[in-house]
């Protein structure tokens, strides 16, 4: 009987089903199971993230938010009062430059209502501002965008049965 040298298999050289093989990756059958997994769950979570109606309000009243803010920074800067109105397509700033701030709502089905009429500075302090939103895909939500004149304009929602 041959000794083997160090190192070397001791695996007997006889029948051929007997030798164990190293496997130095995967099959092709294993990757394409992976990926059809990996595609599967993909399309499960971008169907799980669409974008809602509350979504899509919720996003106007944020912007809607910092532009008002955005607009009451350069009235204090410019020493201008600036005042926020709506129009047939969107909304206006009147007393910033012209095409300064955007003019149109990010979803054409977004609609505001004010109690008054929105004015934004020159003066640190201003009085109490609110505009309320709503979306013709989604009516039962309400959200109020305001400031108590000090703070800066925040987002809440409104309860459903309170009137805006």
């Amino acid at each position: 009987m041959p000794i083997s040298a160090a190192g070397s298999s001791r695996w007997p050289a006889w029948p051929a089903p007997l030798i164990r093989r190293r496997r130095n990756g995967f099959t092709l059958l294993e990757l394409l199971v992976v990926i059809s997994i990996i595609a599967i769950a993909t399309a499960g979570v971008t169907l799980a993230l669409r974008d809602t109606a509350s979504m899509q309000l919720e996003r106007e009243a944020e912007r809607l938010a910092a532009l008002l803010e955005s607009a009451r920074a350069q009235s204090r800067t410019n020493g201008v009062p600036v005042r926020w109105r709506l129009d047939g397509a969107g909304f206006r700033f009147d007393g910033v430059l012209a095409k300064a701030l955007p003019q149109s709502w990010l979803d054409a089905q977004t609609r505001a209502r004010t109690v008054q009429p929105v004015l934004l500075g020159p003066d640190p302090i201003i009085a109490r501002q609110e505009i309320f939103l709503t979306s013709s895909a989604a009516p039962q939500q309400v959200l109020r965008v305001w400031t108590d004149g000090l703070r800066p304009f925040a987002v809440e929602s409104v309860a459903a049965g309170a009137p805006p």
